[in-house]
């Protein structure tokens, strides 16, 4: 598989990924222009895109959602929930519902549950032959019950929203404060790197880190506290919001 992040931030969010036979976007956040530029970028035609996952409805993760399905129709793999949200604004788009595990060809897709301010939201385990990626953000926690089928992935791409002293510093109001730091709110830099160092193994390649809070976060601060807490050195990958990652092979 092939991997990267698009965009990423609360201004928009989109990872592109692909397999031996198929090419998928996880969520698509910023405009569709901007989806197409990125993709032309990386010498992928939009209309190669067969299908989009989506982590949640928040609008950073779907803002340019009906403009690209209009324009080029893939499917939409969603949870029950959301699809019962969604289908109200978009009846005419192709869904595919997806609530526990999905098998397209070699393409293998495990859902399992975030916790965020939303009806409804996904983290996806993704794997084909001996590779996988693990895909966490916009969460309060991870439940530890899905350690077991998250540990020792090839890739990371995990939320690393913000530093605690920088949000509770800054000029935000403080029930968004709460929000944000909340169980069903984003994950700090110390959470992030806490999750991590419980998961990465000998298998583990790469750690991209994602949805960096501009007002609340700094990439040095972000990427200090992850490799300071990993029990072993990892390449790791701090994402922007108009600037995609380079493409990862894992």
């Amino acid at each position: 598989m092939r991997v990267s992040v698009l965009a990423s931030g609360s201004k928009g969010n989109s990872t592109y990924i692909e397999t031996n036979q198929h090419k998928f976007l996880v969520d698509l956040g910023m405009t569709a222009s901007y989806i197409e530029k990125k993709l032309k970028e990386l010498e992928v035609e939009p209309s190669e895109i067969e299908g989009i996952f989506l982590t949640h409805t928040h609008v950073d993760h779907i803002n340019g959602l009906r403009v690209f399905m209009k324009r080029y129709h893939p499917s939409l793999y969603v949870s029950q929930v959301m699809y019962e949200e969604l289908v109200k604004m978009y009846p005419d788009f192709s869904y595919q519902i997806i609530d526990q595990s999905y098998e397209i060809d070699t393409f293998h897709v495990t859902v399992f549950k975030t916790s965020h301010d939303v009806a409804d939201s996904n983290g996806y385990l993704f794997e084909e032959e001996t590779a996988s990626i693990v895909y966490i953000t916009d969460t309060g926690y991870l439940n530890q019950k899905y350690f077991p089928i998250l540990k020792n992935r090839s890739l990371y791409i995990m939320e690393s929203n913000h530093d605690i002293q920088l949000l509770m510093n800054g000029k935000y109001p403080y029930h968004l404060k709460q929000r944000i730091l909340g169980d069903r709110g984003h994950l700090s830099n110390k959470d992030s790197s806490y999750y991590l160092s419980k998961l990465i193994g000998n298998q583990t390649k790469e750690i991209i880190l994602i949805h960096l809070s501009e007002e609340n976060n700094d990439e040095k601060i972000a990427y200090d506290t992850c490799v300071e807490n990993l029990p072993y050195q990892i390449p790791v990958v701090i994402s922007h919001q108009k600037e995609q990652t380079e493409l990862v092979e894992v």
